[in-house]
């Protein structure tokens, strides 16, 4: 088995095994295959561009939303508000187009409060790891129940509202979209930049290097002068952000606000990680992995719904997925053990 040793300018040595990283790549393409493959001989019209564009179009909305799961990951962390920040974006944004607030700035404003809830998330969950996990979902709970209020206010309907979306939002997020005139739905194309982004700026700056440095060894990162407390409130305002942004363009694909948009997002998000491979345990993997996870979990989704499954069973099919693959990469040794 081939390994690399870094050593630190502080003399912190630590080693790492190039095979643990490809291992989760190999099997998640190893599962998309297999799964294309079924699909292609069990479901009529499984292999076409209809399909296809309609297995691309759900997986970016569920990439976007995994970037913040993955980062989090990444520092051994888990962000559970991710699924309440989507829904209360999803209706926070046409009440306030209702308001009167033109839609670029309302926008603009949604997407800065997901990024404070997500700091105010990081922050407390850092200060009280023991209970991070319980904290991130209590300041999920908090947001959206604050949005709900807001957007009830003089009517009956506070998890609902009816608002008119913005042809051009609508065009980005929705199945007959263009890109340019092509049939290309723009939010796809918004995913891969972002995804290509990501993976140059993980891997090319000092702060993607930080996140793993953390995830790798707490102990070596601070010797590096790293600052803990400032990376993980990144991280989860970087979370809040994607997930304010996958809400708002929910909103142009379903042309409704309804608050519990984002329910499936607890579950799926989570999913997308685990079977791309990223450690849960922190400084393995990284958001090409989930690129991965996000395409075998929704084309999975596809084939169940066209070998017609009910959601319950679905469920049971990607949960009985998760456990084999979470057992094989707990096999590895955590990069820790390594140092």
């Amino acid at each position: 088995m081939v390994s690399t040793v870094m050593k630190t300018d502080t003399g912190v040595t630590m080693r790492s095994n190039p095979l643990r990283t490809y291992k989760g790549i190999s099997i998640g393409f190893g599962l998309l295959a297999c799964l294309l493959v079924l699909g292609a001989l069990l479901v009529p019209g499984f292999v076409s561009s209809q399909n296809a564009r309609s297995i691309l179009l759900l997986a970016a909305f569920l990439g976007l939303a995994s970037i913040g799961q993955t980062l989090c990951a990444l520092v051994g962390a888990l962000d559970l508000s991710i699924p309440y920040i989507i829904g209360g974006a999803n209706i926070l944004l046409p009440s306030l187009m209702v308001a009167g607030l033109p839609a670029p700035v309302a926008m603009v404003l949604v997407l800065l409060l997901g990024a404070l809830v997500g700091a105010t998330n990081g922050a407390l969950s850092f200060k009280l790891q023991g209970q991070a996990l319980i904290m991130s979902l209590g300041v999920g709970f908090a947001a959206v129940g604050a949005v709900q209020i807001y957007t009830s206010l003089g009517s009956q309907f506070g998890g609902t509202v009816f608002a008119p979306v913005p042809e051009w939002l609508r065009n980005i997020s929705a199945f007959n979209g263009k890109f340019f005139g092509l049939p290309i739905p723009p939010v796809i194309i918004i995913w891969a930049v972002v995804a290509i982004a990501l993976g140059w700026l993980m891997h090319n700056t000092w702060f993607g290097r930080s996140i793993y440095a953390i995830g790798g060894s707490r102990t070596a990162a601070a010797r590096l002068g790293i600052s803990e407390f400032k990376v993980w409130t990144v991280i989860h305002s970087v979370s809040g952000a994607m997930s304010a942004i996958t809400g708002m363009l929910l909103l142009g694909f379903s042309g409704g606000g309804f608050v519990g948009v984002g329910d499936p997002y607890l579950f799926t998000t989570v999913a997308a990680v685990v079977i791309g491979g990223t450690s849960l345990l922190g400084g393995a993997g990284g958001y090409g992995a989930t690129v991965l996870g996000v395409l075998v979990l929704t084309v999975l989704t596809s084939l169940l719904v066209g070998l017609g499954l009910s959601f319950p069973a679905q469920q049971a099919v990607v949960g009985l997925l998760i456990v084999p693959m979470v057992a094989i990469y707990a096999r590895s040794p955590h990069i820790r053990n390594q140092i």
